[in-house]
């Protein structure tokens, strides 16, 4: 079901948590014990949710408040604490990382959070995940984001734009806990539901579309380096993003049916 090749972590290995903790709205707290399967789990320490439960509000004292209001661009809190946990045993960076993507004043790009951020997100949402693992955490988080814009790019020259104005993104939302069509159609056969799903409203030449975007995980093509496969592709939400879609299944049928020949070494 997934259209795109599979991603290979540069970092080793480290599988982020189902649902990016940087957007995801909170939700009333679960049932306290997950089951044994998380991949998250740590019975030492306050119980991680499974998967497919949201992640809740952290009940501890943690001196590294979050403002309450979201910014409506990403759907994260508008300010996030740098400072470290009242219980933090390790020293986070509190660098942030400036990503290749265009904001919309095409004069200054999306920032990644610092690791220091991304830990405070995840406490104050509930996951309990050793220290020593977000730096990588993070690296992925960056990694898979970058991914999907380089899809999105794609999918941009094969839609052409008159102006020659290069695309940008206007604001993302996080939905883990929604599937998207596709990815429920292609659940009812059997198929691995995403762990994380984002849209991305892309602008370019006065008109604004969604990118639907589902992050998988695949199986491992070396021992300890997680491998993720992203699907991204435009919503069909208007008849040019319908004949985008249209157009790249009938390039992939064309190209299963009908494999070009390899070309021959004229020296040999």
């Amino acid at each position: 079901p997934y259209s795109n090749n599979n991603k290979m972590a540069p970092p080793p290995s480290m599988t982020p948590p189902p649902g990016c903790p940087m957007h995801e709205p909170e939700q009333k707290k679960p049932e306290p014990t997950p089951p044994p399967s998380c991949p998250m789990h740590q019975p030492e320490k306050k119980p991680t949710p499974p998967p497919t439960c949201p992640m809740h509000n952290s009940n501890d004292n943690s001196n590294a408040p979050v403002t309450d209001k979201l910014n409506e661009l990403n759907m994260m809190p508008s300010q996030i604490s740098q400072n470290p946990q009242q219980d933090q045993q390790i020293d986070l960076p509190t660098e942030r990382v400036i990503s290749s993507i265009p904001r919309e004043d095409k004069s200054s790009k999306w920032e990644y959070p610092s690791p220091q951020q991304f830990y405070n997100a995840l406490r104050r949402k509930g996951w309990e995940t050793p220290e020593e693992e977000i730096e990588t955490m993070v690296d992925i988080h960056n990694f898979l984001n970058e991914e999907a814009w380089l899809e999105v790019l794609k999918w941009e020259e094969m839609r052409g734009c008159p102006c020659k104005e290069d695309p940008y993104l206007v604001r993302l939302q996080g939905r883990p806990r929604d599937l998207s069509p596709k990815a429920w159609w292609h659940s009812l056969w059997g198929s691995p539901v995403p762990f994380d799903r984002h849209d991305w409203y892309v602008g370019r030449c006065g008109e604004q579309r969604r990118y639907v975007i589902d992050y998988y995980e695949a199986p491992e093509e070396a021992p300890g380096v997680p491998v993720f496969s992203l699907d991204v592709r435009p919503a069909l939400d208007d008849s040019k993003s319908v004949f985008c879609r249209m157009k790249a299944a009938a390039s992939e049928k064309w190209q299963q049916w009908f494999p070009s020949e390899p070309s021959k070494d004229s020296s040999a």
